[in-house]
């Protein structure tokens, strides 16, 4: 071995292994609810409370009314409330159930790219129509790339490793997808300019959930005065609005529908708002339409998902069967005429089927929808397309895949509740753990017991507050659920 000049070590005659890294831009895009928003004149944080205080935030009725939309800004008049960041605590809302953090997504991406100034974190007002958002992002992407391709170029040790010029990648969760897309579409000549787009269960053809948030689950066993606040703040929301279901979902017996502007009127939702909603589906859908340049989509499976919707006297009521059509658009029908349904399943928020959007081989992976940008083999999954040089292939997923339902109205401290865990038969090899979603400490281990239709786990929260429940089996990522503990005699009422 001999010393290589100027280096005080033994050279080996090989180079030092390189950190294998991205030299394109990429952009993170939360998704609804994935930004902390404060009012913009005195900065009082308005979403992203700590979780030791949301359970206080649903019980009062006061402090959901600065994120209602005002007649101002229903004018178009935006600015009253500022996106700051993307969501750095977890956070939970009625119905919608657990929102978690982004911090180890953009840590995944942090250790992809070449230098942090290539990395650009895109908070906005989920609020806001999706087109307007897509507004924002594609000025701040732009501005993004021509920044780092600057900073890149004016650097020897950066610019010589470079095969080609940067290029912008999205990694985009949920509604961000949807914002990207408005992006795409609005400002065309991004599209040379982008490499890939990633998403991680946005719903491109709208969820089915949206309806059953507008009219506030009628059957639901959460507080009804939780649910109307929700409810009353949804209704004047553009953003809930843009995930209505964009697809044959009403059940009306032999025939399946798409759910219109004057349903949502009269199920508690805003006409004019879904009229535009619509509009902007129709001109997505239509042959035209921009498309995501090499589309990756991460598709949540396994999970219990609603799928349709039956609308009897203005109440909702959720279905968990997916309407089948041949490939020309007609509804199956089996011999007696009867539409043909399956329980497609998706990620708790978003059907399976509902999630890509003529993305070449979506990779499906038993997560929830909140956890999805946190879940270990999806990062994994993020750091490889990012990275990668030739063809890809997602991870391999067979059948049975894991899936955790917890109480979507939340659990009263102290009282013992049931986890049900889907897609494994067997308790063998598979735990259950609850951990306190602020401080991360573990709290109880419930033990697994195989039911008829799967496993089952009884565990308990010590104290109101936000909870995480993870379940493992076999060699994936665990499959995790936030739960909202109610104080006692708050959860009822």
């Amino acid at each position: 071995m001999t010393e290589r000049p100027g280096v005080g070590r033994l050279w080996g005659g090989s180079p030092p292994p390189r950190s294998d890294v991205t030299y394109d831009a990429v952009v993170v895009v939360p998704g609804l609810m994935g930004s902390e928003l404060r009012d913009a004149e005195d900065g009082r944080l308005l979403w992203g409370i700590s979780p030791r205080l949301l359970e206080q935030m649903w019980q009062n009725p006061l402090t959901l009314q600065d994120l209602h939309l005002t007649p101002r800004e229903r004018a178009g008049s935006y600015g009253r409330v500022r996106a700051t960041a993307l969501l750095r605590v977890p956070s939970w809302a009625p119905i919608f159930q657990g929102f978690e953090p982004y911090a180890a997504l953009c840590r995944t991406v942090g250790d992809a790219v070449a230098d942090p100034r290539a990395l650009l974190a895109f908070p906005y007002d989920w609020r806001l129509p999706v087109e307007y958002n897509g507004g924002l992002l594609a000025q701040a992407a732009r501005r993004h790339l021509e920044a780092w391709t600057a900073a890149a170029a004016s650097e020897p040790a950066l610019r010589r490793l470079w095969d080609r010029p940067p290029r912008l990648v999205f990694v985009a969760h949920s509604m961000g997808g949807l914002v990207t897309l408005a992006a795409l579409e609005r400002h065309r000549d991004l599209l040379p300019d982008t490499r890939t787009v990633i998403t991680l269960g946005t719903p491109f053809l709208g969820s089915a959930k949206a309806a059953v948030v507008l009219n506030g689950d009628r059957g639901s066993r959460i507080p009804r005065r939780v649910v109307r606040r929700l409810q009353a703040l949804a209704a004047t929301l553009p953003g809930v609005h843009e995930l209505l279901p964009d697809f044959r979902c009403v059940d009306r017996g032999l025939e399946a529908g798409r759910l219109d502007p004057p349903t949502v009127e009269a199920i508690g939702g805003d006409r004019e708002l879904a009229s535009a909603v619509q509009a902007r589906q129709t001109r997505m859908r239509s042959p035209g339409a921009a498309a995501l340049p090499d589309h990756r989509a991460v598709v949540g499976v396994g999970q219990e998902t609603v799928q349709g919707i039956r609308v009897d006297g203005a109440v909702v009521t959720p279905r968990f069967e997916a309407f089948l059509t041949h490939s020309d658009g007609h509804l199956r029908r089996d011999a007696h005429g009867v539409p043909e349904r399956r329980d497609r399943q998706g990620d708790g928020t978003v059907y399976r089927d509902a999630a890509h959007r003529g993305a070449a081989g979506p990779v499906y992976l038993p997560v929830q929808h909140g956890a999805l940008a946190g879940n270990e083999t999806v990062l994994r999954y993020v750091h490889a397309v990012l990275t990668e040089y030739d063809d890809r292939v997602g991870p391999p997923m067979g059948s049975g895949e894991l899936g955790v339902v917890v109480p979507d109205e939340g659990v009263t401290a102290g009282d013992p509740w049931e986890v049900r865990v889907t897609g494994r038969t067997e308790a063998a090899g598979a735990s259950c753990v609850l951990t306190d979603a602020d401080t991360g400490r573990q709290v109880a281990r419930g033990r697994l017991s195989a039911r008829d239709d799967g496993l089952r786990a009884t565990l308990a929260a010590p104290a109101p507050g936000l909870f995480r429940v993870s379940v493992t089996a076999g060699g994936v990522a665990p499959v995790t659920q936030l739960v909202m503990a109610h104080g006692p005699g708050e959860a009822a009422g």
